[in-house]
């Protein structure tokens, strides 16, 4: 996994630009790729492992280790995450510029412009993993939780997302604690994401030869911690 935070990476970026080396060259110095779906959620945990105690790697980029990315870019994982402000991934999952291929629009709905996105960064990015996170406090996931006069009053686009939300909440249990029904929410309609993504025909040919996996998880704001949603009774849609 390529780690910028190593100066001898720099170093050797800085050599190789001085040289005149090819730009192939440069980016072949940015390290080895992670090359496996569970190489890929292993790199994710350990990221928000070191998020949440505290003890990121991420660095400042230096202008060497950006020019490395100029003729490519190779993550290793996409995350299909929401627009909310408090919850971007290269931070909550430590990693560096280059290494996640990020696609954000509020609930991270699954949809045809998503779908797009996914499509590309497994096909010609070749990303090993695809995750779908929710996270806590999520404004589309509430506004879903809405009375129907509440969301007649959104616009025609606000309701379009909501609509994406809605059959799960409509499918909850009763929960009193408005936490506790909201992480529900949330965890529910990661889990119906997935289900929609796993769909897709290119998702599935991709999946059905190994070479990708499709995951769900939960960032908890106030911790700073993922729960990551793997097996398929932790993905299993109520």
């Amino acid at each position: 996994m390529p780690e910028f935070a190593d100066e001898n990476i720099d170093r050797r970026l800085l050599d190789a630009i001085r040289g005149r080396a090819s730009m192939e060259d440069i980016a072949n110095l940015r390290g080895p790729e992670v090359d496996t779906p569970a190489a890929a959620i292993e790199a994710l945990k350990q990221g928000n492992e070191r998020f949440f105690s505290g003890e990121t790697q991420r660095t400042v980029v230096s202008v060497n280790q950006r020019r490395s990315q100029i003729i490519s870019q190779t993550p290793f994982a996409v995350i299909l995450g929401c627009s909310d402000s408090r919850v971007p991934p290269q931070m909550i999952f430590d990693r560096n510029l280059g290494d996640l291929f990020v696609v954000r629009v509020a609930g991270q709905i699954v949809d045809p412009a998503t779908q797009g996105s996914i499509e590309y960064a497994i096909s010609h990015l070749k990303c090993k993993l695809i995750v779908v996170m929710g996270h806590e406090g999520c404004g589309a996931v509430k506004a879903a939780l809405a009375s129907d006069e509440q969301i007649a009053k959104e616009s025609a686009n606000i309701r379009y997302l909501i609509e994406q939300i809605r059959p799960v909440c409509e499918r909850l249990p009763a929960i009193r604690d408005e936490k506790a029904r909201m992480r529900e929410a949330v965890t529910q309609h990661v889990r119906a994401q997935v289900a929609r993504l796993r769909q897709n025909s290119v998702v599935q040919a991709f999946e059905a030869a190994g070479t990708i996996a499709v995951i769900g998880a939960y960032y908890e704001i106030g911790s700073g911690a993922v729960d990551f949603f793997i097996t398929p009774e932790e993905l299993a849609v109520d």
